[in-house]
């Protein structure tokens, strides 16, 4: 295959085609290219449609790597820009004229290339001296963001709530005694619920008694039986279970009803569904502290008074809302050439939607569901005005510290479109409710007329599923093709030479031991084992056995398994053998010098093995496959890590793994890959397996037990998390929204089965997705749309779940208002998954250019149609004041980088990190956060379970915040670094690191020994409180000037300038003179 693995076509030969991840909606494929969703063939803006731009001109810079920005002049006396660009950009190349294959890149092929005119000098800042880095505070002042302040809500809900889309109908009529809509009077007032106290761990309510309360007059009948979508296609035989048919339940006739109020009367919560509250976000790592910023303690009052302006009434212009007088901080005009410290001093946090505080206290949390824009355009034109992408970022499955789960043999959803009731539907009255996404008027069934905690009838807005934007259902057996599945697990061992070079066996055998209790599951569960070199070995754990046996296969071109019934066995009958199998392990190979590696046919033997009832594949893998089916060819050249040009192979070599994680899928096999290797292993292709199959891909390069200790800590507890963390087998998943928006493209882990359900054989709550959308019917009639994810799976306990949440979002018809509600960390998130897939499809340097150009086009389309009053200087509304420095980051992360050495492997795996990665982590890898440890004290600090955690402030990504005297932490995601100056203080080397000098600070220290004194107290808990708040482990390393690790740190120095590389200052001037061409 051309980009084999990335293409939507599977290639699987059956004559069948697979839609996969990212994938365009058929509908896109009748359309000339070019022609988006809008109205009247509106086309959509793409940024990721690159428009080629001139390399810089290295005569422009000094060489040397990481030349600081110069502390030089003060604020507001830059030098002015000069009047010849530094770069061009020419027109955009003509579109080709045929219709393309569908593609991982949501828009046509590269564009052609004009000739680029040589780029103008331009005067250089003022140089700076060799030591200007090690300079004290610069004389610029920190400029720290001013805002509105966000609403108080409910911090990290486990029951994020969602509001709620407008129908385009007249405006609501009044109500009567009885709360529900009735001619000729006014609205009720709107009753906020009331602060909750949900028990986590009482089981989910029930159905309501045998014998429920007798049934008004004119009732309508039961509904007819579900109807079970037919088959789908798939590649081999289709598991029973094709959880198709999760949105077709209960279909039967409407019951006509006169348009009603948008939101009807919603009192408080019943007690049994009250929620206790969760950790408050002080708790929290920083970037989900500042994602749950909007969701304080509880719900504020709010009355609304009667006869006052319901949702039908609200203005389209939603920003108008926060206009007590003048502008919005939203939109508050920054000159970034001049405001230099734009970086608050705490995390970014989540723009709240200008939503009514009702709605509002309503809608979900910003952890699990996002938006590009927190204020959608009426319009796609409105929309390719902005220029901005329009998407959503979900973290779908996230661990909640509470979960409203109900149980009820009915399940109410609209017959139309299939959405589950919200708290954002409108009851028409007791007996009726309109849809928010379609404006369907249902019937309220008998059954959700009870609410089962008050044991009162009658009152079905105050059932849980109008109270929360977040619940999950335990599903009843509709919901089942087959019977639930058990936890199955199987791990795949590579046990060649190499394997048992770098000491991983041991490590892992020693962790499922210590973790083999806490395995997810009931007493259903499986597991098994099968390890390989230039043979497969299967071992046979059949209870009454007195020890494993171990069977050879070493025909791997004609798999097939020795004993089928005794490979996987029940872990609860044969666990003395699987604990005997894994203390032999690591000697039973100990002496081997089997160099080769049949990686293909022991996947093939595993998916065989697991076919029959689905469950998790773990391969673990040290080098690259080189015998039999699947076998690769090192493809690296390590000369060409540093070049500047297009980087090569960053698709599949075969789509032998593509075709063989579709099979999985199909039979609801989830492949999780542990690559550890300090040589080449082609992730590229690789990583498919994990990809089209939900798995998930970890990466420990030169990874040895004994060499980088690092390494190992980081393995041992990343694979603690991943054994023993909650799991969801045999899910799909859809995301649905109110009509006239369209879905087109999704990124994460998984397999499109259809135009947009998601396969995914298991579910993690480590793993995040992406979807980019587009406006097909203006949304002129409406002033709010909601969007909806449904997650069906199978828990570990063999209980089939829905996990539903649901977000509303205000409509806007100014250019104005689609920038207030700009989300720039969620921009940016998307803007990144869409340049990784452009990466792949069409080259590294397209990518790059069409994430200069998102930033060019964005400020452009601000300055010329957003300001009233022209400025001279770079403008940006305060809310996208970060974006261009987000976007050289994301030019200067590994995924993206030219330039500097970057193995193959790492840079495809720092891609994969970014599609996969939910929003809050993702942004720590794309931008990390600096901070000062020399002088942390208890002055703003967090007390959480009798720690004291400092709370040290956000520090710039310049040289020139370093200082000699001083130590610095570097939070990159997935690795730490603790850089000490040359000059820094004895009291914190003693006090903290336990040694005497500078000089006695050991070369390769990843640990902070654990001193009984103050400052090294606050030290760990800092570094302890960071690394709990996210599910992987980042290792820590502490490094000094000389450390051969120092040019790592450096690297991430996104503000510096560096050999092939523009300064943050340098950045701006190319953006400004593009914008002003």
């Amino acid at each position: 295959m051309s980009t084999a693995g990335f293409n939507s076509q599977n290639g699987t030969g059956t004559g069948q085609t697979y839609t996969n991840g990212p994938s365009q909606n058929p509908v896109a494929l009748q359309q000339p290219p070019g022609v988006g969703y809008g109205m009247n063939h509106q086309p959509a803006y793409n940024p990721m449609q690159a428009k080629v731009l001139g390399p810089p001109n290295p005569a422009l810079y000094a060489s040397g790597p990481h030349q600081p920005v110069p502390p030089g002049p003060q604020l507001g006396s830059y030098p002015p820009p000069p009047a010849q660009p530094l770069l061009t950009r020419p027109q955009i190349g003509v579109l080709p004229s045929h219709t393309p294959p569908q593609s991982a890149s949501p828009g046509p092929g590269p564009r052609q290339a004009q000739a680029t005119p040589p780029a103008q000098a331009t005067p250089p800042p003022p140089a700076v001296t060799s030591t200007s880095y090690y300079t004290g505070p610069p004389a610029w002042q920190y400029a720290a963001p001013r805002g509105p302040a966000p609403n108080h809500v409910n911090p990290a809900a486990a029951a994020p709530s969602h509001s709620s889309a407008q129908p385009p109908g007249p405006g609501a009529p009044p109500t009567s005694i009885h709360g529900y809509p009735q001619p000729g009077t006014a609205p009720p007032p709107m009753n906020p619920p009331p602060p909750h106290t949900y028990q986590p761990n009482r089981p989910a309510y029930g159905p309501p008694p045998t014998a429920p309360p007798a049934r008004p007059p004119g009732a309508t009948g039961t509904p007819p039986p579900p109807k079970v979508d037919g088959d789908v296609a798939g590649n081999g035989p289709q598991a029973p279970n094709s959880y198709n048919h999760v949105d077709n339940r209960m279909a039967g006739a409407a019951q006509p009803g006169p348009p009603g109020r948008h939101l009807g009367h919603y009192p408080s919560l019943p007690p049994g569904y009250q929620n206790t509250l969760a950790p408050p976000p002080s708790s929290l790592h920083p970037a989900l502290q500042a994602a749950t910023q909007p969701y304080t303690q509880g719900p504020q009052p709010y009355q609304q008074q009667p006869g006052g302006p319901g949702p039908d009434q609200l203005s389209p212009s939603m920003a108008a809302m926060s206009l007590q007088s003048g502008t919005p901080e939203a939109l508050r005009v920054v000159n970034l050439l001049q405001e230099r410290n734009l970086l608050p001093p705490a995390p970014v946090p989540a723009p709240t939607p200008c939503l009514t505080q009702d709605l509002q206290k309503l809608n979900c949390s910003p952890e699990v569901f996002r938006c590009t824009l927190t204020s959608i355009p009426q319009t796609q034109s409105l929309l390719n005005k902005a220029k901005l992408p329009l998407g959503l970022l979900l973290h779908p499955f996230k661990d909640l510290s509470q979960l409203p789960v109900v149980t009820s043999s009915t399940i109410v959803r609209c017959r139309s479109c299939r959405t589950y009731i919200n708290p954002f539907v409108s009851f028409l009255d007791q007996r009726r409710w309109k849809c928010n996404l379609c404006y369907r008027v249902n019937d309220v069934p008998e059954e959700f007329m009870y609410n089962p905690v008050s044991r009162s009838y009658g009152e079905p807005h105050k059932r849980p599923e109008v109270q929360n934007a977040t619940i999950e259902f335990i599903a009843p057996s509709e919901y089942m093709l087959r019977p639930p599945q058990p936890a199955v697990y199987l791990f795949v061992l590579d046990v060649s030479h190499n394997a048992v070079e770098t000491g991983y066996l041991s490590v892992f055998c020693q962790s499922l031991l210590d973790n083999i209790n806490a395995l997810p599951g009931d007493s259903r569960t499986k597991v098994g084992f099968i390890t390989f070199d230039s043979t497969i070995h299967f071992y046979n754990l059949q209870e009454g056995l007195s020890q494993p046996q171990m069977l050879i296969v070493s025909d791997i071109e004609d798999i097939f398994l020795p004993t089928p019934d005794s490979l996987l066995v029940n872990l609860n009958e044969c666990k003395e053998l699987v604990q005997d199998l894994l203390k032999s392990l690591p000697n039973l190979f100990e002496k081997t010098m089997e160099t080769q590696s049949a990686l293909g046919s022991a996947l093939q033997a595993a998916f065989k093995l697991l076919s029959p009832t689905g469950g998790r594949m773990s391969v673990f893998q040290t080098q690259l496959p080189n015998l039999g089916v699947g076998a690769l060819q090192s493809r690296e050249d390590p000369n060409q890590r540093a070049s500047a040009k297009d980087v090569q192979h960053l698709s599949p070599a075969t789509d032998f793994y593509k075709k063989l994680a579709l099979d999985c899928s199909g039979q609801q096999v989830a492949v999780d890959l542990f690559l550890l290797s300090a040589q080449y292993c082609d992730l590229a292709s690789l990583g498919c397996i994990s990809r089209f199959s939900a798995g998930s891909v970890y990466y420990y390069p030169s990874y040895h037990h004994q060499h980088n200790p690092a390494q190992v800590e980081r393995f041992q507890r990343d694979l603690k998390r991943y054994l023993t963390r909650k799991i969801g087998f045999e899910a799909v998943m859809r995301i649905r929204c109110t009509k006239g928006l369209s879905i087109h493209t999704f990124h994460g882990n998984f397999f499109v089965r259809s135009t947009d359900l998601l396969s995914l054989p298991n579910v993690n709550p480590d793993a995040g997705f992406a979807v980019q959308m587009s406006i097909e019917e203006n949304l002129d009639d409406m002033q709010v749309v909601s969007f909806q994810a449904a997650l069906l799976y199978t828990s570990s306990k063999g209980e089939r779940r829905i996990r539903v949440h649901t977000m509303c979002l205000p409509v806007v018809s100014s250019l104005s208002d689609v920038f207030a509600g700009a989300d720039v960390q969620a921009v940016t998130g998307l803007l990144a998954c869409m340049a990784v897939d452009r990466s792949v499809t069409s080259s590294l340097s397209d990518a790059r250019d069409a994430m200069t150009n998102a930033a060019i086009d964005s400020l452009s389309s601000y300055r010329q149609s957003a300001l009233t009053i022209q400025q001279p200087g770079l403008l940006a509304p305060a809310c996208l004041r970060l974006f261009p420095l987000y976007i050289l980051a994301l030019l200067k992360q590994k995924a993206f980088r030219t330039g500097t050495s970057t193995r193959l492997d790492e840079r495809v795996f720092a891609m994969y990190q970014l599609k996969y990665q939910p929003l809050a982590f993702a942004m720590l890898m794309i931008h990390p956060a600096l901070y000062r440890l020399d002088d942390l004290s208890d002055e703003g600090a967090l007390n959480i379970n009798e720690r004291t955690i400092p709370q040290p402030r956000v520090l710039q990504l310049s040289v020139e915040k370093l200082s000699r005297e001083g130590a610095f932490l570097m939070d990159a995601g997935l690795v730490m670094y603790l850089w000490i100056g040359r000059n820094c203080h004895q009291n914190f080397l003693s006090q903290v690191l336990g040694v005497s000098s500078y000089a006695a600070v050991p070369e390769k220290l990843c640990l902070l020994p654990e001193l009984d004194t103050a400052e090294s107290q606050r030290t760990r808990a800092l570094v302890s409180w960071l690394r709990d708040q996210r599910p992987f482990f980042p290792s820590l390393h502490i490094i000094r000037d000389e450390s051969q690790l120092k040019p790592h740190f450096m690297q991430n120095m996104i503000e510096d300038r560096t050999e092939s590389a523009l300064s943050y200052y340098e950045f701006l001037l190319h953006l400004q003179q593009q914008i002003s061409k």
